[in-house]
């Protein structure tokens, strides 16, 4: 089978076409056909070798993908060979064939294609983690969505509204905040790359009347982190989900005490372990897709061997939704 392989950790330019044999699968496992692979910021940073756990090469990147069951490992009950899903696999994605956990499996609708599929699970799991299990958001609060025209922002926007959240969507460009605004943001702000921290100050202390919000999804990190907390109201959180930026942020815990704030991490993998927030998410998430709504929202798609061009498309904070890779 065709495949993407790193077989060390660098920039895009570290990920080779090759042929692989095809994987079988173990105990617990499903042998899928990839119809499309999702691109994640975590991906480049796996790729990079700058994620959360140390990147062993040589490596097939890939979390998500949507496609057939082919094949049945030992063990495995209540799956039909044939049946179109998506997937968790947290490694091996970008490839013609992937392993993936039976109990990761995603039921999509049939009349989604593979691209809207393969945008799901990372963006609409995380989101659900992030601002549910984590955040614990109850109806009426405001939240702050960073990134909104981004493949996890779409999503958390989509979310929010579903929880009956009152939502301000941040995004680098005027067509990512009008995306927002299609999807349901109740208030937008221009957050340009490099602009002053104050002007998103001054929108949110605007659309919140001076209060601030009362969780913030923040995945850029850097030199701003600990402003946030100027962002958010008494007793609220910030739920951290990523360092787009690619500079650490650094934070006094002393300032949480004067509110009663927080500062949660969330990490899908982890959160993937927990097979009672997960069985909650696909039931919660399951309910808002067969009545429509919540979508994913689907950016360029590129083929397998262009995988170092989508790459470089996210890094140039272009992208709208979610970049795919179709085999």
């Amino acid at each position: 089978m065709r495949a993407v392989q790193i077989r060390r950790t660098g920039g895009p330019d570290v990920l080779e076409l090759t042929e692989l044999p095809v994987p079988e699968p173990r105990s617990g496992e499903v042998l899928l056909k990839v119809e499309a692979a999702g691109v994640n910021f975590a991906d480049i940073m796996v790729v990079a070798g700058t994620y959360l756990t140390p990147t062993q090469t040589p490596l097939v990147p890939g979390l998500e993908v949507a496609g057939r069951v082919v094949a049945l490992g030992p063990d495995v009950q209540g799956v039909a060979v044939g049946r179109r899903v998506a997937a968790l696999v947290g490694r091996g994605g970008f490839a013609e064939f992937v392993r993936a956990p039976a109990a990761s499996l995603v039921p999509v609708p049939e009349a989604w294609s593979a691209k809207e599929a393969a945008a799901f699970p990372v963006s609409f799991f995380t989101a659900y983690g992030a601002l549910k299990a984590l955040g614990r958001a109850q109806a009426g609060e405001r939240v702050l969505v960073q990134a909104a025209g981004g493949a996890l922002g779409t999503a958390t926007v989509q979310l929010a509204k579903a929880l009956g959240l009152e939502v301000i969507g941040a995004a680098s460009s005027d067509q990512k905040l009008e995306l927002a605004r299609r999807l349901g943001a109740d208030h937008t702000v221009l957050a340009e790359r490099d602009a002053p921290f104050e002007r998103v100050l001054a929108g949110v202390r605007e659309a919140t009347g001076g209060r601030g919000v009362d969780l913030i999804c923040e995945i850029t990190g850097g030199e701003d982190f600990e402003r946030n907390l100027e962002l958010l109201a008494p007793y609220g959180r910030i739920l951290v989900i990523g360092a787009a930026s690619g500079r650490m942020p650094t934070l006094n815990p002393l300032r949480l005490m004067y509110k009663n704030q927080a500062v949660i991490g969330v990490w899908l993998s982890e959160l993937a372990k927990d097979a009672a927030v997960m069985g909650e998410a696909s039931a919660f998430l399951g309910d808002l897709l067969a009545a429509g709504r919540v979508k994913p929202v689907v950016g360029r798609t590129f083929p397998l061997e262009a995988a170092a061009d989508a790459f470089r498309w996210i890094q140039s904070r272009h992208n709208q939704g979610k970049v795919l890779l179709k085999p």
